[in-house]
């Protein structure tokens, strides 16, 4: 008899070696998950190499066995002209044979990954794919903000049920501590308006008219679109992690376990945080806009800050600021939605947590834009 390899390590061994022609395999210690890892190179190897009827399990040494133990094991003996007779085993164990033939009877091959066809319809199989990827998340976005707003309505019955601290916290760091960065980039977008619009209306004379386009633009469009798109980036990433973390380490099953509502405890008050900050981070922004654009127009075209002020109050309508306003909270419900639908839906490994959160930024950001391109159709249609 003599030994080939040996390979000892915490919780497991294995040794093989060579007797009477045979091949001796001799598993002991406790071939678990977490202990076999590293045989799986050496067990292939052996496969490989090994007349499959010749090779016989030990199992005198062996002590706890899973499935995934009993997987490596019976891989030796796929090949075997009768896997179950009595010559492939030594020694005895309560359940280890047994084990090992289940796995074996219900081992199924993985199927070969299909060939791709020709170029033009693989194209069209994709895009069809992604067209009823698009429509099936549409409709369970629709379900899930159905669910939100019975759960909404039911608070509103019974509103000592609201969670007002996790709701001031969302506010908190999804909006108070958003301020800054929304402000810096609004007060840069009016900056570079009024630069552009004060180039090219120069060649027309007609200068003076950056205010009116900086104006127009901040106060209709780029102070919500601007916001909601920061908060997509930011919070709707948040909530999706943080969620999703709870859902891969099943707090989320303990809540229910509890009798507690996860749409209750985790997604209405990031609703309601989003849907009430959402204008207060849009009026900053629209503020931040146009002082960049001020700034602008008196650096580059010597249009003082009053004049600017003045102008601003006697050609602009206010309803281009509530065009603006009118937008923000039905962006922030969007983008809260999403955020926490796409939480929910995150599976036990990292993997998923990292495609759900680069998922619901996508989804946020895409739905703002075409809301804000209804939005833009509607007012134009009835006259605002």
């Amino acid at each position: 008899m003599s030994r080939d390899r040996q390979d000892n390590g915490r919780g497991g061994e294995l040794s093989v070696a060579e007797e009477d022609g045979a091949c001796i395999v001799t598993p002991s210690g406790d071939w678990v998950v977490a202990t076999i890892g590293r045989f799986d190179r050496r067990l292939r190897e052996l496969q490989g190499a090994a007349e499959p009827d010749s090779i016989v399990i030990d199992l005198s040494g062996l002590g706890r066995i899973d499935t995934a133990g009993a997987y490596l094991l019976s891989r030796l003996l796929r090949a075997s002209s009768d896997p179950e007779a009595d010559r492939h085993f030594r020694g005895e164990h309560p359940v280890a044979r047994r084990l090992i033939r289940e796995v074996r009877e219900r081992y199924e091959p993985c199927p070969a990954p299909e060939e791709a066809g020709p170029g033009l319809v693989t194209v069209f199989a994709r895009i069809g794919a992604g067209l009823e990827g698009a429509w099936r998340e549409a409709v369970e976005t629709f379900a899930f903000f159905g669910r939100t707003m019975l759960t909404a309505g039911r608070t509103l019955l019974q509103p000592w049920r609201l969670r007002w601290t996790p709701t001031v916290w969302v506010m908190e760091t999804a909006g108070v501590n958003a301020l800054p960065i929304i402000a810096v980039l609004a007060f840069f977008i009016g900056a570079v308006v009024a630069y552009m619009g004060a180039d090219l209306l120069a060649t027309f004379g007609v200068s003076v008219f950056t205010v009116e386009l900086v104006g127009v633009s901040v106060l209709r469009e780029f102070g919500a679109l601007i916001t909601a798109i920061m908060l997509a980036g930011r919070s709707d990433s948040a909530f999706t992690a943080s969620i999703g973390s709870m859902k891969m380490q099943q707090e989320i099953d303990a809540m229910r376990v509890l009798g507690l509502d996860p749409f209750e405890v985790l997604v209405l008050p990031r609703v309601i945080a989003l849907v009430l900050m959402a204008p207060l981070l849009t009026f900053a922004a629209m503020l931040s806009g146009l002082f960049g654009g001020m700034m602008v127009s008196w650096a580059v075209m010597d249009i003082s800050p009053n004049f600017f002020i003045d102008r601003l109050q006697s050609s602009m309508s206010w309803e281009h600021f509530f065009v603006g306003m009118s937008k923000a909270p039905v962006f922030g419900l969007v983008v809260a939605i999403i955020g926490c639908h796409q939480g929910l839906k995150v599976g036990g490994d990292v993997e998923s947590l990292g495609s759900r959160t680069t998922a619901s930024v996508v989804q946020a950001i895409f739905s703002v834009i075409v809301l804000d391109a209804f939005f833009a159709m509607l007012y134009l249609e009835i006259g605002i």
